[in-house]
């Protein structure tokens, strides 16, 4: 059965995509199963950084699972609900008010690249591969699954990989901007969860602020006087005093997300 596996381990919450026999090639239900595991993480004010990961080493995910081509998405109406789902997981993931990390190995094709596109982080292995060779199957890419994508590193590498559909390397991944950092192969899952506690080591308040302006300024419009009022919403908060208390007295902070 192929699953996408929720972990809860304090405040880290780590989502498995599992189907390793086929590279865990995404089907629609785990499509389904990763916006309605986002959905209920975000709600959880205790969660402070989501992971997310492949089963296995070999791969993150290697794309779309083809098979379900003929039979799910033949028609435009089976089409439009198919990647109206696929969009959905996408977003889910994007607007996801907690940090979310990729934790990267081996294949990142397709779909698995447009999750880990729109993740906060992305923490791949040496030997990770990334692209889109969709081209040469015939089918374009869906313009709500590219978005991430475009944000993340801009027109002219997109278009480089959609329209030469060449596997990159890690090295190469990075040097484009798609990925946060590279480590050895063995130490990806340490690095992705050390990151993770560097996260959960802030004030988690701060972190969804931080996403959150990243975003608006993204539009390229100025900020509006009452938004700009609403960056120092901090003030009011108990994590913003027990941070610099924290800070004062020399020790370490308690956040509480209030």
């Amino acid at each position: 059965m192929t699953t996408v596996d929720l972990l809860l381990q304090g405040e880290i919450a780590t989502l498995t995509l599992n189907n390793p026999e086929k590279l865990n090639a995404i089907n629609l239900s785990m499509w389904q199963q990763l916006a309605d595991n986002m959905a209920k993480l975000s709600s959880d004010r205790s969660i402070r950084c989501v992971v997310i990961r492949g089963a296995g080493n070999d791969a993150f995910a290697a794309g779309g699972d083809l098979e379900e081509f003929v039979t799910d998405r033949a028609t435009l109406d089976q089409a439009l609900h198919y990647h109206g789902q696929v969009a959905a997981a996408l977003n889910a993931i994007a607007d996801c008010p907690h940090p979310t990390v990729a934790l990267i190995h081996g294949a990142c094709i397709g779909g698995g690249l447009e999750i880990a596109g729109v993740c906060d982080l992305r923490i791949a292995g040496e030997s990770a591969k990334f692209g889109a060779p969709i081209n040469k199957l015939g089918f374009s890419m869906y313009p709500g699954e590219m978005e991430g994508l475009l944000r993340l590193a801009g027109p002219a590498v997109i278009k480089e990989i959609l329209l030469e559909g060449r596997i990159l390397s890690a090295r190469e991944a990075y040097e484009k901007g798609l990925l946060t950092r590279i480590v050895k192969d063995e130490q990806v899952e340490d690095e992705a969860y050390a990151s993770a506690r560097r996260i959960c080591s802030g004030a988690p308040l701060v972190a969804g602020w931080h996403k959150q302006w990243i975003r608006r300024l993204l539009n390229g419009q100025p900020l509006s006087d009452e938004e700009k009022a609403a960056s120092f919403a901090f003030l009011e908060t108990e994590d913003y005093k027990e941070g610099l208390a924290a800070f004062l007295a020399k020790r370490k902070p308690v956040f509480k997300a209030r």
